[in-house]
């Protein structure tokens, strides 16, 4: 009986795996914020359901122990996306806001928004992606009285990764614009 349970599960896995896979497969235009259209061949996976980075923090990955917080200079945090998106969310509107106090605390610290994107798209696609993140927060800093002269901003599109998995985990949280300090 254990060696049919554990076929069966094994059975269910791959049919589930077949599944997600074929799903992610499809190819078709995605809007993007500035209402335009992106082509098929910029955006490689129809957009997958949205899930909260906060709940996504605690949960363990066998492969690589605990997600990672980004590679954001403590205390900050950074700030994750939704598919395809550029604006701050309103559940990340706190995180930000926690940056911009430590900020204005730290008045002589100079910082780098660092834009991600995940594996989806291409790398050019990708890397006027993150520059479009790490710009909007840079916008919502220069909004909460940071001076311009301290904020600075790079995208590295998709080619540093957090979590190297090809799975909605790592995706979301390849997703992310990440607060460094320079100085």
């Amino acid at each position: 009986m254990r060696g049919r349970t554990g076929n069966m599960i094994g059975v269910m896995t791959l049919a589930l795996g077949l599944a997600v896979f074929g799903a992610g497969c499809a190819k078709k235009a995605v809007k993007t914020d500035e209402g335009a259209v992106a082509p098929a061949a910029a955006v490689k996976e129809a957009k997958p359901s949205a899930m909260p980075a906060e709940s996504l923090s605690a949960t363990p990955r066998p492969s690589q122990g605990a997600v990672l917080e980004g590679r954001t200079t403590a205390p900050m945090l950074p700030v994750y996306f939704d598919f395809d998106k550029s604006n701050i969310r309103a559940d990340q509107k706190s995180r930000i806001e926690g940056n911009g106090k430590f900020l204005k605390d730290s008045k002589s610290v100079k910082i780098k928004v660092e834009g991600n994107c995940d594996e989806r798209g291409t790398n050019e696609y990708n890397l006027a992606l993150g520059e479009r993140r790490a710009m909007s927060a840079k916008k919502y800093l220069l909004n909460l009285g940071i001076d311009a002269s301290r904020l600075e901003t790079l995208s590295y599109g998709e080619e540093k990764p957090l979590l190297t998995g090809h799975d909605e985990l790592s995706w979301s949280q390849n997703r992310r614009d990440d607060f460094v300090v320079v100085n």
